[in-house]
């Protein structure tokens, strides 16, 4: 996995905000779709990219400036010279270990903060893992947790849009503390709706049994619920999995995969054989 380090910010483009809406429920943790229009001057706008935003940081912590990548959320629209893009951002904030004080952090606050008509500067865009393979027959499993979402967006849109006869199946699992932050697949917006009638399609919802209590989101469940056709996907050669979330996921996957396969040694030796043929790509953050 490459680390923000590895990503350049030498090239830096300014995108003008469009759009910011609310997608979740005020009562709920605060995740915001924004929309840009970004001047590329001449660089070409892929689905599957993401791109990094500039924030000044601050010096206290001796961070002139601060880094972030977010994944487009959405097929890129060019019209004329720029493009259209979409980002979710979800507002962080973190308790320091020592003191007990909480500080919010600094590039979700600022984006969620912006207004039609501000602008930003970002970087890139960069290549994401998340490709769509040759063989159309491939099976997909795609896992996302909240914002890990916005890349599968992007990625089943373009599948079904773009590229023509897919054959092979793909099981979407989306984890979310409760039904209402379940963006994209909530009643006020639900994308993915529109792709349940291929042949092809499911998609699982993952939430936590207690979304006001501590309760870990059910991930591991709702792909336990289903082992039978994950063990038959995981058993042909081209299977891919794609996984995009917070660092927790590893071990609700670990957990869920050794289950299905019947121990832990077992998934460590099949994961590293998905690994080793790239057929898993994760983006962890």
């Amino acid at each position: 996995m490459a680390h923000l380090t590895d990503y350049s910010t030498e090239v830096q483009l300014t995108a003008t905000v469009k759009k910011s809406t609310r997608l979740t429920p005020e009562d709920t943790e605060e995740i915001r779709e924004l929309a840009l229009e970004v001047d590329t001057k001449g660089t070409e706008l892929k689905p599957g990219q993401s791109i990094g935003v500039l924030v000044k940081g601050d010096d206290n912590f001796g961070l002139h400036w601060h880094h972030r990548l977010y994944s487009i959320a959405d097929l890129p629209v060019k019209k004329g010279n720029k493009y259209q893009i979409k980002i979710l951002v979800k507002r962080c904030y973190y308790i320091d270990d020592f003191s007990g004080e909480k500080f919010n952090g600094i590039a979700s606050n600022f984006l969620c903060d912006r207004k039609p008509g501000d602008e930003i500067t970002i970087t890139g865009p960069f290549g994401l893992p998340f490709d769509v393979p040759e063989d159309k027959n491939t099976d997909l499993i795609l896992i996302g947790m909240g914002t890990g979402i916005a890349p599968f967006r992007a990625f089943v849109k373009h599948l079904y849009k773009n590229v023509k006869g897919w054959k092979g199946k793909v099981r979407l699992f989306y984890g979310a503390r409760s039904g209402l932050e379940l963006v994209y697949m909530n009643n006020k917006k639900n994308d993915f709706a529109n792709y349940y009638d291929e042949e092809t399609f499911e998609a699982f919802e993952a939430l936590s049994p207690r979304p006001h209590w501590s309760d870990p989101i059910a991930l591991d469940y709702a792909l336990e619920q289903r082992s039978e056709e994950i063990i038959s996907m995981l058993n042909k050669p081209n299977t891919r999995i794609y996984v995009a979330g917070y660092e927790k996921i590893e071990h609700l996957l670990d957990k869920a995969f050794a289950t299905i396969l019947g121990s832990e040694e077992e998934w460590k030796r099949r994961k590293a054989e998905l690994v080793a043929g790239g057929r898993w790509q994760e983006i962890i953050y």
